[in-house]
């Protein structure tokens, strides 16, 4: 690495120790790369780290995350979501750029755009007036992002003006943009107050939709429609002899599982010190030990409760309920609001959506139920389907993560047993996971 020709030794010093390191093996592991960071900053990469990966839609079958005195390590074991290796060298190339410059990295700005924040009460055919309003105030939704959990809907939504193509700045026509928006999400019975507000999108879009729902406390609410029968198991409980709380998360696994844990972790103020993250098939365990920001455990069964609900609601939100519609047409004015519109006036309920433009093509996601949340009438969609366009409105099959099975490894301890580790086992085992030592003991 050259060093600009300004920085004294100290600030080369400084800079050394809190550069991260980052090896990727392609040799080590026959099913899977393995991306090793070590890091003197470790408290503060590990969000980024994930989040880069998972951005690449690289599936994370194993981690082991290590922090002991001075010693810093971060293994994870990843491949493409058809469960091969990574070969390619500039994506290689890529992953160790990103993860050796991440403490200078900086999320998305969006320039050019104007970023509204949403949250509300979720109903059928929301999404369809949210984005009539918009059409109606000659906004072009250029991306957008929507989630649903327990009755409750968080989006941001990134827009320019339809005429000028400029970000929307007049501040006149943003408080009427945001009047009008808040006005429906209220709906008719609201309990709690909508929210629209002009974010500075400085955040990645997807923790920020998690601090969203997060601050909406939508983990204390009870679903109104059906959900995933298939629900995360979590556990909370203390390691008193060495100041540590230990979560255990039982799961199906998908995609951005791990980032979706860790987002919430970081957001309520813990500090993973040790973890070790598996899939096996379709299912995924994951164990975390943590403390406060003070070094301080969870200190009531209040606060645990909490974590569990949380945790739970982290991974839900995300849950991919319904049948996934894949729409690819030309843009133009109006397509949203006509395209959801559709979808209202068959019944459908949109509880998840990614839009995105790109070259004046409207390329956007969505997973739709009916208004009781189970999976809608093939017949309905295929109603849907010849309104808006058979070419241009897909069904696509919920994305599949093919997990091959790994080398035999030694049989894992429960949550009880690994509360009885010390540190200096944890590490070791840890080591041995790595393939650093030959022997476990």
């Amino acid at each position: 690495m050259e060093w600009p020709t300004y920085l004294d030794e100290y600030e080369k010093l400084i800079t050394r120790m809190t550069t991260p390191r980052v090896m990727i093996d392609n040799a080590g592991c026959a099913t899977a790369t393995r991306v090793m960071i070590d890091s003197g900053r470790k408290h503060r990469i590990l969000l980024d780290a994930v989040q880069i990966l998972t951005d690449l839609n690289l599936s994370i079958e194993k981690a082991y995350i290590s922090s002991d005195g001075l010693w810093f390590m971060d293994v994870f074991h990843v491949t493409d979501l058809n469960g091969n290796k990574l070969n390619d060298e500039s994506v290689l190339s890529y992953i160790e750029q990103s993860l050796e410059t991440v403490h200078c990295r900086r999320s998305r700005s969006f320039n050019g755009l104007t970023a509204l924040e949403l949250t509300g009460t979720d109903r059928v055919g929301l999404l369809s007036e949210v984005f009539a309003v918009l059409s109606d105030l000659n906004c072009n939704v250029v991306e957008a992002k929507v989630w649903t959990h327990n009755g409750r809907i968080a989006s941001l939504i990134y827009l320019k003006d339809d005429h000028s193509g400029s970000p929307i700045e007049d501040s006149q026509k943003l408080e009427t943009i945001e009047a009008m928006l808040r006005n429906v999400l209220k709906g008719d019975n609201d309990i709690r107050s909508a929210s629209t507000v002009v974010s500075m999108a400085v955040t990645h879009t997807e923790r920020r939709l998690h601090q969203m729902m997060f601050a909406d406390r939508d983990y204390e609410r009870k679903p109104i429609i059906k959900t995933s029968d298939d629900s995360p198991v979590v556990s909370v409980q203390n390691y008193l002899e060495r100041d540590y709380s230990v979560v255990n998360i039982q799961s199906k696994d998908r995609t951005r599982l791990l980032f979706d844990v860790i987002c919430t972790l970081t957001d309520m103020e813990y500090v993973v010190f040790h973890a070790t993250v598996d899939t096996t098939g379709d299912r995924a365990s994951l164990e975390f030990f943590m403390r406060h920001m003070d070094g301080t455990p969870i200190s009531s069964e209040a606060e645990k409760q909490r974590v569990v609900l949380c945790l739970q609601a982290a991974i839900e939100r995300r849950a991919s309920q319904g049948v996934r519609l894949e729409l690819c047409a030309s843009d133009r004015k109006g397509l949203l609001a006509d395209v959801t519109r559709t979808f209202r006036e068959n019944g459908l309920n949109v509880t998840r959506a990614e839009i995105s433009t790109a070259v004046e093509t409207a390329q956007n996601v969505f997973y739709v139920t009916d208004a009781l949340g189970n999976i809608p009438d093939s017949k309905i969609i295929e109603s849907v389907r010849q309104r808006i366009g058979l070419s241009n409105l897909k069904v696509k099959e919920l994305p599949f993560i093919y997990h091959q099975k790994g080398e035999k490894e030694e049989t894992t301890m429960g949550t009880g047993g690994a509360v009885l580790l010390s540190i200096g086992s944890l590490v070791r085992r840890n080591l041995y996971n790595l393939g650093l030592i030959r022997s476990y003991s």
